[in-house]
């Protein structure tokens, strides 16, 4: 009996392990961020690139501004997703594209990866960020008066936690936040030996005491869930509960499910390379046009 216990604990630890190295080698590039980069058109913008938000190495950020002129330029920040592990701004150059050309600014962001740094380190970079380009704006040559908070999985959660937290952050353009895009994030769940991102939290912390979910105040920002109909690594109740949360509180929210992608390839459609073929972006440019009017 006890032998049996042991080789099936033995069979686990190695199937997690297993499914912790493929997810932190499952990037962006398996579907072709690399050749989506090159190919994606740079007549929309200028790049500031590196531009530093704090003193620390991954304290780092591209602004892309566009070169298409409209009333009080809005800015999108974007947080890249990868379990907190992995993934670089440079691999979405596609994302500062996708939106200069239609009008908005773009910064995105790079922030501290686990296991080196757990959370709550990836937010106070994000704290860091947003308010560094609100104290910045005349010298970058941007604008904060209308801000987008913009995120794909992690990177979702990250901006989610930016505003919903254990212990509220100082952000000095709460005011200014219209709308936050939720690119299929997690954002209640219990990450207690999960094999993707176990080693981005503190294993001792209740989920409770970290999800955004059970931090959620009444305000006037405009919450667009998205979900994946093809999503196999965050299941859709980490959208349909925030979102009936937010209703309760008398927010603004709802739940847009995309078709015919899933978790990963969501982000890459909203690419101008593929956007074409996918309703993501313009679904995501529909809901900024009724948050931003």
């Amino acid at each position: 009996m006890q032998q049996n216990l042991e080789r099936l604990k033995a069979q686990l630890q190695k199937q997690t392990q297993i499914a912790k190295s493929l997810y932190r080698d499952f990037r962006i590039y398996d579907f072709g961020s690399y050749a989506l980069n090159r190919l994606t058109p740079k007549q929309s913008y200028s790049l500031q690139a590196n531009v530093a938000y704090g003193l620390k190495a991954r304290q780092r950020l591209d602004l892309y501004r566009s070169v298409k002129l409209r009333d009080s330029q809005p800015l999108l920040v974007f947080v890249h997703g990868g379990a907190w592990m992995h993934g670089d701004k440079k691999e979405y150059a596609f994302i500062g594209e996708a939106f200069a050309k239609e009008g908005f600014n773009v910064a995105v962001i790079n922030y501290h990866l686990a296991p080196e740094h757990i959370f709550p380190s990836s937010i106070d970079d994000l704290t860091l960020a947003l308010n560094y380009l609100n104290q910045s704006q005349q010298k970058l040559h941007i604008s904060a008066e209308n801000i987008v908070l913009m995120g794909h999985s992690a990177g979702a959660f990250n901006i989610m936690s930016a505003l919903y937290h254990p212990q509220p952050y100082v952000l000095q353009s709460r005011s200014s936040i219209r709308a936050i895009i939720g690119l299929a994030g997690p954002y209640h769940f219990d990450y207690k030996g999960d094999p993707l991102c176990a080693d981005a939290f503190d294993q001792t912390v209740p989920y409770q005491q970290v999800m955004p979910y059970y931090f959620l105040e009444q305000n006037s920002i405009k919450h667009y869930l998205f979900t994946a109909d093809q999503d196999n690594i965050v299941g859709l109740s980490n959208s349909t509960d925030l979102n009936e949360k937010l209703l309760s509180l008398g927010n603004h929210s709802q739940v847009i499910q995309i078709p015919r992608v899933g978790h990963i390839t969501m982000i890459g459609s909203v690419s101008s390379i593929f956007s074409r073929f996918f309703s993501t972006k313009a679904q995501i440019m529909q809901a900024l046009d009724d948050a931003l009017k």
